[in-house]
């Protein structure tokens, strides 16, 4: 499986980005899609999941959507009301497994992709 995402940029406080992930495989419908970001000197955390229902970090509640569309074998982030705390490299990953999901746990996805840089101006 290979995922590319892409969609990154410089955008000032209060606007919005729209990520995308790309994703290769016959058997997207059944993957688990995940967000996560690593800002400069900080461990990766998690952001936002989809498989059947969707998860998301406390700090994206109410700005941040995450979709699917298995039509096009991709999964999508709009983010808005975009803050500076935002600001990071943003990585979709897919979990293709069988196995119990857990949509907030790194180690639960098998593939990541390469990452996209998000800035968010003050």
């Amino acid at each position: 499986v290979q995922l590319q995402a892409s969609g990154g940029g410089l955008v000032q406080t209060g606007g919005s980005l729209r990520l995308s992930c790309a994703a290769s495989g016959r058997t997207f419908s059944s993957y688990g899609m995940g967000w996560f970001r690593q800002a400069p000197g900080q461990e990766r955390e998690f952001v936002a999941a989809i498989r059947w229902s969707t998860s998301y970090a406390d700090s994206v509640k109410g700005r941040f959507t995450i979709t699917k569309d298995n039509a096009k074998n991709m999964a999508f982030l709009q983010m808005n009301s975009l803050k500076p705390e935002d600001t990071a490299i943003y990585y979709c990953a897919a979990d293709v497994g069988g196995g119990t999901y857990y949509p907030t746990d790194p180690t639960t996805y098998e593939y990541w992709g390469q990452g996209t840089q998000v800035t968010v101006s003050s």
